[in-house]
């Protein structure tokens, strides 16, 4: 059974929505936060990244830029930028990415179905990355990050969700990238009980991203709890801020490697070693694996196809099966000797929104070979969740990317 319930958004007024509406506040550094924020002086990263305001100089975990994170929220809502609903809603929010849509509720979710399991996680957390977000939610009194949330796909919400989307909606633009984003709010009464409901009914909701957010949000809360003692569980810090999405409408992209040197092994030495593993053909053009199991390689400007021989065997284990544990058990760490790709500096990975072109400028600039991954998908990533497991780090890159600052939870 999952709680997810309506809540009182803090939300920009229409007419400055897409001025304020960011990408996530870690897809940026300090320096390209302030060049965002000097040409989009609206845009939520004022708040997500408040070093802005202090220069390039700025410790981004001093005591004061967690205190104008705060004071900026104040400052719009009395200036009009910003608006509270009186009343506790639920939100539609989607988005359109070339022509393919995801459309999701924006609700809260309970922190103790994070606690008791029935919302999993994949990955760990860092604890230097959940005490930034711990502070700006306690700070702020607020969370300004909705955590992605996947659940299996149920008939009865996708009905109300595509009633609702039929009625004009609160926000409509697009933003610069081309990402088209909608909002509409949930009025009508008889959708809200079944949204309600559906979900009561639900026994597992997934972290699809924002780990260290839903972390540190669960964390407050607790730490609320031991200072209030006589708490409800009602109160709004028992909740955190979320966008859920059902599975039938997610886009997971390639998340792919490079290496910056073969480990020691002359380019002959190393293919021969791949050879132990897998099958390895040339192929006259970028290699993007077509199904799972495949892997296209990128070695001195040639790419190969590889496949990992039947021969092989593999773990039957939903980790295990994954094409990034197979690539890493197989080839990276017993070939290139990186054990630990979360530390090993000789490792980097590209998004598959970047494209394989970004792989052959990564070799001709810093790296020395390069993969190219078919994509995690939805259902491997609940199988692991399910299984109480660990995804191998950056196993799965969502696309398009959740904006920050069209909706703001009070706690």
């Amino acid at each position: 059974m999952a709680i997810i319930k309506a809540f009182q958004c803090i939300r920009p007024v229409e007419k400055y929505a897409s001025q304020v509406a960011a990408l996530p506040y870690d897809v940026y550094s300090s320096s390209e936060a302030c060049e965002v924020v000097k040409k989009q002086p609206l845009s939520f990263l004022k708040i997500d990244r408040a070093e802005t305001a202090f220069g390039p100089d700025c410790n981004p975990y001093d005591d004061k830029v967690y205190q104008k994170a705060h004071d900026l929220i104040q400052e719009n809502l009395e200036t009009g930028i910003f608006m509270k609903d009186q009343e506790e809603a639920y939100y539609i929010y989607q988005l359109i990415m070339n022509g393919r849509s995801q459309t999701g509720i924006v609700a809260c979710a309970s922190i103790d179905d994070y606690i008791n399991g029935v919302i999993k996680k994949h990955e760990n957390t860092r604890s230097e990355k959940e005490e930034d977000r711990i502070k700006h939610v306690e700070v702020c009194n607020a969370q300004t990050g909705p955590i992605f949330l996947a659940y299996r796909s149920n008939a009865s919400i996708n009905q109300c969700v595509t009633e609702e989307t039929k009625k004009a909606p609160l926000y409509h633009f697009v933003a610069e990238d081309g990402i088209t984003h909608n909002v509409w709010k949930v009025t009508d009464v008889a959708s809200i009980i079944t949204i309600k409901e559906q979900f009561e009914k639900t026994e597992s909701i997934y972290i699809a991203d924002g780990h260290h957010r839903a972390a540190a949000a669960v964390k407050v809360g607790q730490k609320k709890r031991a200072q209030n003692t006589a708490y409800t569980g009602e109160e709004e810090w028992n909740f955190f801020l979320s966008v859920l999405f059902p599975d039938d409408q997610l886009m997971i992209m390639d998340y792919n490697r490079c290496v910056s040197d073969l480990n020691g092994y002359s380019t002959q030495e190393f293919l021969a070693k791949v050879q132990e593993n897998f099958t390895c053909a040339p192929v006259s053009e970028m290699y993007s694996p077509k199904v799972k199991g495949e892997f296209g390689m990128l070695l001195e400007n040639q790419w190969y196809k590889l496949m990992l021989k039947d021969s092989v065997k593999v773990e039957n284990d939903p980790v295990s099966q994954l094409d990034v544990s197979i690539l890493h058990d197989y080839l990276i760490e017993p070939v290139l000797g990186i054990d630990n790709p979360k530390v090993d500096k000789r490792i980097d990975f590209i998004g598959g929104i970047r494209g394989l072109a970004e792989l052959e400028r990564r070799c001709a600039l810093d790296m020395k070979v390069a993969f190219a991954m078919y994509p995690t998908s939805i259902q491997e990533l609940f199988a692991v969740s399910d299984a109480g497991l660990l995804m191998p780090p950056k196993s799965t890159w969502f696309e398009p990317k959740l904006r920050s600052g069209l909706f703001i939870h009070k706690i």
